[in-house]
């Protein structure tokens, strides 16, 4: 009867504490990126399962009932494999997926379909730029003049861009903080991707509030799947599907 949470996000952390107080086992795994994930109270496992065979096997011999993708919209390898395991093992997945954020009026958005045009919208004269995508594919912007200015969750070992500054914190953040940290450093833009939630939106508010560009990036393409909002909404299910 355990429920298997991918997790790494707030609603996988809110989800583990639903189960827990409806007495559901559960287990939460974590991809092991962040160096020191908040206490859970469910079993925790770090680490990846190996593919999609792995992962298909782990729910076979660890008695994996039923799965809840709740992971980061943009951990697309662990969606797409998770999608194709569960089919392999026979075992239902659902998706806890927080709404995409849309623009408003005063937004200066430029959607992009990724990464790599994100790099490339970057053009014009060096300024800073608060790069607001985590650690995993700064090496990308490498080659741009401009300063750029990070926000991790841990301190980093060691940096692929030749002029950043980081702010070590975890969120959730306020307008009022971010709309200070960005006149601080003299952002004149933001590349951030659309994660949704309201967590980090703070950021895209007070870039509306000081007039700034921001790059989005858009969500990558995942396989069909049922996808939900909130966690009632995915306790509802597992209750309906497991008679409890």
């Amino acid at each position: 009867m355990t429920t298997l949470i991918l997790g790494g996000t707030t609603e996988a952390s809110r989800l583990a504490s639903a189960l827990a107080e409806a007495g559901l086992p559960a287990v939460l795994s974590y991809a092991g990126r962040t160096e020191s994930p908040r206490a859970q109270p469910v079993p925790v496992r770090i680490g990846g399962f190996g593919g999609v065979g792995g992962l298909a096997a782990y729910l076979r011999h660890a008695g994996i009932r039923r799965v809840v993708d709740a992971t980061h919209p943009f951990a697309a390898q662990i969606s797409r494999n998770a999608v194709a395991a569960c089919a392999l093992a026979g075992v239902p997945l659902i998706a806890l997926e927080r709404p995409a954020w849309e623009a408003r009026a005063g937004d200066r958005w430029t959607h992009v379909p990724d990464i790599a045009a994100a790099v490339a919208a970057l053009h014009g004269p060096a300024e800073t730029v608060f790069l607001a995508i985590g650690r995993q594919h700064l090496a990308e912007f490498a080659g741009l003049p401009h300063r750029f200015l990070l926000r991790l969750v841990d301190p980093p070992q060691a940096l692929p861009l030749a002029d950043a500054v980081v702010e070590v914190a975890r969120g959730p953040f306020d307008v009022a903080g971010d709309r200070a940290l960005m006149q601080r450093h003299g952002v004149g833009r933001i590349v951030a991707k659309n994660a949704g939630g309201a967590g980090a939106e703070a950021k895209l508010i007070a870039a509306r509030d000081l007039g700034l560009p921001v790059i989005l990036i858009d969500r990558p393409a995942l396989p069909e799947r049922r996808v939900v909002a909130t966690v009632a909404e995915v306790m509802g299910w597992l209750h309906a599907d497991l008679g409890v």
